[in-house]
């Protein structure tokens, strides 16, 4: 039987061990995601592609039902944001929580500012753009 304190240990062990080997891949360094970006080392590159494509092995098999949804203006700019962010700040938006956890705490910096994006997205789309959200969570 499944109890919620069983789950919750379980996603808590699961998330350990994850960020773990997130952070021991280097994909909380920013010397480390710069030399990615810059392709100067391509370790991480290779351990990004490959998880990519165990994915996409994952989705073949589990054939998840696919969802008619259309593209609206804002998927591209919001794509270039999300990467230029990316590139800059050493991390997708979970990366700053390892960098935190490793001690790196400019990193709060990071997080700050994804709060503050988040709530400016929020703000510009309820009054200027009125997108569908989707299951995005904006």
């Amino acid at each position: 039987m499944r109890t919620r304190g069983a789950i919750l240990l379980a996603s808590i062990i699961t998330g350990l061990a994850f960020g773990y080997t997130v952070f021991r891949i280097g994909f909380g360094d920013y010397a480390e995601l710069n030399r990615m970006f810059t392709f100067q080392d391509l370790r991480m590159f290779y351990s990004f592609a490959g998880a990519v494509g165990i994915l996409v092995v994952a989705f073949a098999l589990m054939r998840p039902q696919r969802v008619r949804t259309r593209i609206h203006g804002g998927v591209v700019p919001g794509a270039v944001m999300f990467g230029t962010g990316w590139a800059l700040s050493g991390g997708c938006p979970a990366i700053p929580l390892v960098q935190v956890a490793g001690g790196y705490l400019p990193a709060l910096i990071t997080i700050v500012g994804v709060m503050v994006g988040m709530r400016l997205c929020r703000w510009a789309n309820g009054r200027h753009f009125h997108v569908d959200r989707g299951s995005c969570g904006l």
